[in-house]
């Protein structure tokens, strides 16, 4: 009777053959099987302070960007605020939003360390954003817009609706809100003066995002100090050219006719949307209007802060925002 064929009693050649088969056959499947569907190329999982600037080329421009820690969640797409670059989010809020899940930031064409020519259009954005992410083989992702970022999330939501699954407005608005005349508090001439002024130091920065109480101004103090621990912070700003490009998109839905807000019904991704009680850069009001007009939104105000209550709240916000993204 012949002995079954086993790979103990195979000639020793045999067995290296079968050896090697296997892992030709094994590695790329486990490969595959333990990625998520939409998940970007593979990146060593690293900290906000420490993930190294990568640059990826679209047409003429280069796109410098981070991508901070792993995982298997759904990738979780950053979109900067007003003069914003990757180098102001917040590290804490950051590492506890990438605990579970990788977090892509870039720095928009013509911003920050990507050159190229900046945009002054809200769509032209949106699909920037939507190039980077492709670009690194996501096929869909969560969105979390900050300040103006906010009103490029809505806007990204409209125009690839396919591509987004959830989205975060932190801060923001969708453009002219209107409000009770007899309600509104008259608009302060100074905000947009110290937020348009050449260079904004630290206490131009508390005056527009955090409240004047002791406890508000010392977390957005705790906030500045925390930016600085990535070594190469700030070495590139937002120019006038870019900001100024920025400010002329953001008029654009300035008017009743123009405004993202009568659009927002369209809308059919869960939305968080989340504000400070007292923002002074974008009317808390607005967090309002946005939380009634979208069809599936929540709605969260966090209190004695301001525009920055998500670095003001860091722990409170990212567990709220992990909850969010991880619901089903």
């Amino acid at each position: 009777m012949l002995a079954p064929m086993t790979a103990t009693n195979l000639p020793t050649r045999s067995r290296q053959f079968l050896i090697v088969a296997a892992l030709i056959v094994a590695v790329p499947c486990l490969l595959l099987c333990v990625r998520p569907a939409g998940a970007a190329p593979l990146h060593p999982a690293a900290a906000t302070t420490s993930a190294p600037t990568l640059r990826m080329q679209l047409g003429e421009q280069e796109i410098a960007y981070r991508v901070i820690g792993s995982g298997n969640g759904v990738p979780l797409l950053l979109l900067n605020r007003f003069r914003g670059t990757m180098d102001h989010w917040d590290p804490k809020l950051i590492d506890a939003l990438a605990a579970q899940r990788p977090v892509l930031m870039f720095d928009q064409p013509g911003f920050g360390r990507s050159s190229g020519q900046p945009s002054d259009s809200l769509g032209a954005f949106a699909a920037t954003a939507t190039r980077v992410a492709s670009r690194l083989g996501y096929r869909q992702v969560d969105v979390l817009g900050f300040s103006m970022g906010g009103t490029v999330a809505l806007q990204l939501v409209l125009d690839h609706p396919g591509f987004v699954r959830r989205a975060v407005i932190a801060g923001s608005g969708p453009g002219h809100v209107p409000i009770d005349a007899a309600r509104a508090a008259p608009p302060d001439a100074s905000i947009w003066q110290v937020a348009t002024k050449p260079v904004n130091d630290h206490e131009d920065f508390l005056f527009l995002f955090f409240e004047a109480t002791p406890t508000s101004r010392a977390a957005g103090q705790a906030y500045l100090a925390r930016l600085t621990a990535r070594g190469d912070a700030f070495a590139k700003q937002v120019e006038p050219v870019a900001w100024q490009a920025q400010l002329r998109a953001a008029m654009a839905v300035g008017s009743p006719e123009t405004s993202l807000l009568p659009r927002l019904n369209e809308v059919r991704q869960p939305v968080l949307v989340a504000n400070g009680r007292h923002d002074v850069m974008v009317p808390t009001y607005a967090s309002y209007a946005m939380a009634q007009e979208l069809p599936n939104a929540r709605l969260v105000i966090y209190p004695d802060s301001g525009h920055g209550f998500l670095f003001q709240y860091p722990e409170a916000f990212s567990a709220e925002v992990n909850r969010f993204l991880e619901e089903r």
